[in-house]
């Protein structure tokens, strides 16, 4: 079961093939965090590829999964957008996006053919994707005086914060990212302590 602060995407495109019957099927997987993102590969791919018959994808989005779009581009319904839907959905991944560009080898093959085809040519993909978990934080300033600044440095030292960026002038700010399910630990620990302000800055982001 997935925690509820973590979620599984790719690190980096990759890449895989199939070919069945003269026709050939180029996948390609990007990790990607928006709509128009993931759209923009699309676009790439239909540049480099101009002369493919097919782009066929399917994209999933957000730390709930609560995005998705399939689409088939002129295949038999079903046949190809999800199918590929269904490797990413295998591999447990969001915030990614796979395209199928296929060129067309003369012989048809069937609605069952092309469901082999895009499954095989996404899992290709996918199978040599690195796969990593990254965190789903919240992000904080504190602000305060430096007779605090010992007592932060031990909160800070004890407890499992990212990104952390001090800024010492005349007012001490440090900002810094926690991982949702370790915030109300440290957020008590900084809330008992006299003059200290407290502001969250980003609702939701994401590190490894």
């Amino acid at each position: 079961m997935r925690s509820k602060d973590t979620y599984k995407t790719i690190a980096a495109p990759s890449e895989g093939i199939f070919k069945d019957k003269g026709s050939k099927f180029l996948c390609f997987a990007y990790p990607v965090e928006t709509g128009p993102e993931a759209m923009e590969k699309v676009s790439m791919l239909k540049d480099k590829y101009h002369d493919a018959r097919h782009f066929c994808f399917a994209y999933v989005l957000g730390f709930n999964k609560e995005q998705w779009r399939e689409n088939d581009d002129g295949e038999p319904s079903g046949s190809a957008g999800k199918p590929i839907m269904g490797q990413i959905t295998s591999y447990n991944l969001t915030n990614v996006i796979v395209v199928v560009v296929r060129y067309f080898g003369g012989t048809l093959l069937g609605v069952g053919g092309l469901i082999k085809a895009y499954k095989a040519a996404a899992t290709d993909a996918l199978s040599g994707a690195k796969v990593i978990t990254k965190t789903i934080d919240h992000q904080y300033i504190i602000t305060f005086g430096y007779e605090h600044m010992s007592e932060i440095m031990r909160i800070f030292r004890s407890a499992t914060v990212k990104n952390v960026n001090y800024d010492f002038r005349e007012i001490c700010n440090i900002r810094f990212d926690v991982r949702i399910s370790k915030e109300n630990e440290i957020l008590k620990q900084l809330a008992i302590l006299d003059n200290v302000t407290i502001k969250q800055v980003h609702n939701e982001h994401t590190n490894n």
